[in-house]
C-alpha cells in the first residue's frame, strides 16, 4: 500500500475549515469529506488555533531537512566566495603600492 504525499494547507484554508466546523450547520464528518481532509485534522487545527489565542504566538512549523541541507550548501558557497574576495583584496592591495 502506497503512502499519500503529505499535503500542506494554508492558514486561511485551516481557519475557514475550523469556522465551518464550529458553525455546526453540517456534521463535522461531512465538512471534512467535502474539504478532502480527516475529521481528526479539523480537531487538531481547532486545538492549534485555541493554543495560539491563549499564548498569543502562532505555532512554528518544523524545519524541514531539505531546507537545512539547502541552507548548509548555500552557506558553504558563500564562505568560498568570501575567501576568494579576501584573496583578491590582498592581491590588489599589494599591486597598488
Amino acid at each position: 500500500m502506497e503512502r499519500k504525499e503529505y499535503k500542506r494547507y494554508s492558514r486561511e484554508f485551516k481557519l475557514e475549515a475550523v469556522r465551518l466546523a464550529t458553525l455546526g450547520e453540517k456534521p463535522k464528518a461531512q465538512i471534512a469529506r467535502e474539504l478532502g481532509i480527516r475529521v481528526n485534522q479539523l480537531r487538531n487545527w481547532r486545538l492549534e488555533f485555541e493554543e495560539e489565542e491563549r499564548t498569543g504566538a502562532p505555532k512554528r512549523a518544523p524545519v524541514q531537512e531539505e531546507d537545512v541541507a539547502k541552507l548548509k550548501r548555500e552557506n558553504a558557497r558563500l564562505r568560498e566566495e568570501n575567501e576568494l574576495l579576501k584573496k583578491a583584496a590582498i592581491y590588489f592591495a599589494r599591486g597598488s603600492t
